[in-house]
């Protein structure tokens, strides 16, 4: 069993001891001492509110209508002509309902696309830092990741490495933009060097898009609207994020015809389907106007900005986040060389948490130790409880420190 599957997960993601015992995820290892010390959670990203009222009333609706039994193996067809009708409207994509898949979240889709077509040794280029599901499920499948550094403070992807991390043992690579958990949004330059480093490769692009309609400064480009990406193309998305509901695990991807038929030959055999209420809930969501959308972008603009202004104004370095749920703080302003005794001392110095970005990163990222990660996606009330409480690390660098 010495390299039985989920001792590779395990060790991909990090989880593995030096004498084969797991540990806990960093996220849940900062709720445990959040709830411990009673310091308000800003490690884990989920909202504290509600999402909008047509998606919650749609979602009351179905389950009252009787949606409460399987839904159809590729999805509720709503849901799938919604997405479909997303994809045209927002970007211009001829999409068609046969070339969706819905899944259990993004991270479901992002499983079976890649235990679909990963197989040991395979390499899958990622942006580093990056969502620790990319390693762990690469590990899974034998493979492993390749990464491309994004650099502190700007974490802007830099065009000439992209080439580099390509080989020939390169079958994937994932683009996560908007970024988790920079907050970064890649430009065209970028994309476009992606997609003509998988077309040398014959490699497969899957794309992470779950924050597209929270881009606060600048656009969110689908890698998919870039010449020649499509037939080698999954995107990846999912209601949750935008829509506040992130317990439905309600996601799709959207790929040719033939990789959706692939990549539900495996999914049909994880979840096989879920969530049939949520799923035309969700398109609702999906057909609201574009008010709504900016409504919901200016809401999560103006609670970053709350949040970076806090942890400012105690003299830690926010570079500002474009788009997503979370802004990053170096905490060497602070004294801190290393974030994750900042995270595990801050509920005692301040009652607030977050996590240390290092878990988002091999080992060998020293540049990255000393940043943390904080969500905004909370209640106005109780982010600014969180930079009252920050106050307490005003003049923190000062004082002497671990």
């Amino acid at each position: 069993m010495t390299d039985a599957p989920w001792r590779r997960t395990a060790a991909a993601a990090g989880l593995l001891g030096s004498t084969g015992e797991i540990a806990p995820t960093i996220f849940a290892e900062m709720t445990a001492l959040a709830t411990r010390t009673g310091a308000i959670n800003l490690g884990q990203g989920f909202p504290d509110f509600d999402g909008p009222a047509v998606v919650l009333d749609a979602a009351q609706r179905a389950i009252r209508d009787g949606v409460n039994q399987y839904s159809p193996g590729r999805g509720h067809p709503e849901l799938l002509e919604a997405v479909a009708e997303h994809q045209r409207r927002w970007y211009g994509l001829g999409t068609t309902t046969a070339e969706v898949l819905v899944t259990a979240g993004a991270t479901e889709a992002l499983a079976a696309t890649m235990l679909a077509y990963l197989e040991p040794g395979d390499e899958v280029v990622v942006f580093e830092p990056y969502y620790d599901a990319y390693a762990a499920i690469a590990g899974l499948a034998g493979a492993r990741i390749v990464p491309i550094p994004l650099s502190p403070p700007t974490f802007e992807p830099d065009v000439d490495r992209i080439e580099r991390a390509f080989t020939s043992r390169t079958r994937m690579v994932i683009v996560n933009s908007p970024h988790n958990p920079t907050g970064v949004v890649f430009d065209e330059d970028v994309l476009r060097e992606v997609v003509r480093c998988a077309e040398r490769r014959d490699a497969l692009i899957v794309t992470d898009e779950v924050y597209e309609h929270l881009v606060y400064d600048g656009r969110h480009v689908p890698i998919a609207s870039i010449d020649g990406a499509r037939d080698r193309l999954v995107s990846i998305g999912s209601g949750g994020k935008t829509f506040s509901t992130t317990g439905w695990k309600v996601g799709w991807l959207v790929s040719t015809p033939e990789r959706v038929t692939q990549i539900l030959s495996v999914k049909q055999y994880l979840t096989f389907v879920n969530g049939a209420p949520f799923q035309p809930a969700i398109a609702a969501g999906l057909r609201m106007d574009d008010e709504a959308f900016d409504t919901l972008a200016a809401t999560f603009a103006r609670k970053r900005d709350l949040l970076t202004r806090g942890l400012r104004s105690v003299g830690l370095t926010v570079p500002d986040a474009q788009a997503g749920y979370f802004v990053l703080a170096d905490g060497s302003g602070l004294g801190f060389a290393n974030a994750t005794d900042l995270a595990r001392r801050l509920p005692e110095l301040a009652g607030v948490v977050g996590v240390p970005l290092a878990p988002f990163a091999r080992a060998s990222r020293h540049d990255l130790k000393p940043w943390m990660r904080f969500a905004f996606c909370k209640r106005d009330e109780v982010l600014r409880d969180a930079v009252d409480r920050l106050g307490a690390l005003r003049g923190l660098a000062e004082a002497p420190t671990a």
